[in-house]
């Protein structure tokens, strides 16, 4: 199993960042990779079972290198608490929130994990591409700018 996680303290009420973790039509303004979300099949917001498409880039120094569309599905959604995702019925998403004890601060932990591939498509993704490693940085992005919009 691959896994990679991130934490920050967002100064908001974990109401606050749920509330911002959980639209995904919103995932495009803080993901480097995501630059753009919607419900679909019915689904109207967060809720378990809820499906929603993203559409995603990737850019080496400055240049477009893939675009593809995911097709993700809620599997944990506790207002305040988290909100969980699994795209494409591969990787799995999560966002954790704990309140810090001040009152108004949120601890928000995002994090994925998946079974890494194995032969050579396993040596590609992981072992010349950084798949992981990338998505750890993305997260970290992610994290920064989610608590400057919240914060600002």
């Amino acid at each position: 199993m691959t896994t990679g996680s991130a934490s920050v303290i967002i100064n908001r009420t974990p109401a606050d960042v749920f509330a911002v973790v959980s639209d995904i039509t919103r995932t495009g303004e803080w993901s480097p990779e995501c630059i753009s979300g919607r419900w679909v099949d019915g689904a109207t917001g967060p809720a378990v079972g809820a499906k929603f498409e993203g559409d995603n880039k990737v850019v080496v120094a400055g240049i477009p290198m893939k675009k593809w569309t995911t097709t993700s599905e809620v599997t944990a959604c506790a207002p305040g608490e988290v909100f969980e995702f699994v795209a494409e019925g591969y990787t799995t998403w999560r966002y954790e929130l704990e309140p810090t004890g001040t009152g108004t601060g949120t601890k928000l932990t995002e994090s994925f994990r998946f079974d890494a591939s194995t032969g050579v498509q396993g040596f590609i993704y992981e072992k010349l591409l950084r798949r992981s490693r990338s998505m750890e940085k993305g997260i970290q992005a992610t994290l920064t700018k989610i608590k400057a919009a919240l914060e600002s």
